[in-house]
C-alpha cells in the first residue's frame, strides 16, 4: 500500500508495515469502540472523525479505509458499512483513488490537485 513507503528517516520498510498495521489496529478498536466515527462525503471518499494526526503516525485515511476493508476486523467493516447506511450514500473507490480527503473529520473536502 502507499503509505507503507512513507518511510520516517531511518526507518526500513519493514518498520514502517508493521508500524502502518499497529496503527491501522488501533483504529480499528476505536471504531469498535466507537470512539472514532466513520464520514462518507458527498462524492464518496471517507475520513474518521476522532482520529487525531498523533494517532495516525502519517497513514491517511483513505490508505486505513484499504487496510481495514481489505484485512481488517469484521467489527471495523460494519463500522464503515454503517456509515454508508446513515449518510446515504456509499463510498467510492474511485474518489478515494483519486485522492479526495478532508483535514478536519469531514467537513470539507479536497484534493490536491487544484
Amino acid at each position: 500500500m502507499p503509505c507503507d513507503t512513507k518511510l520516517k528517516p531511518n526507518q526500513t520498510i519493514s518498520e514502517r508495515k508493521e508500524e502502518v498495521k499497529q496503527t491501522v489496529t488501533g483504529l480499528e478498536k476505536l471504531l469498535r469502540e466507537r470512539r472514532i466515527k466513520p464520514v462518507i462525503g458527498p462524492q464518496g471518499a471517507i475520513s474518521f472523525a476522532g482520529w487525531t494526526d498523533g494517532q495516525k503516525a502519517g497513514v491517511t485515511d483513505a490508505c486505513a479505509y484499504r487496510r481495514i476493508m481489505a484485512t481488517g476486523s469484521a467489527l471495523a467493516r460494519a463500522e464503515i458499512e454503517r456509515a454508508e447506511l446513515l449518510s446515504g450514500r456509499k463510498i467510492n473507490k474511485l474518489v478515494i483513488g483519486q485522492g479526495v480527503h478532508s483535514h478536519d473529520f469531514g467537513k470539507t473536502w479536497h484534493d490536491h490537485k487544484g
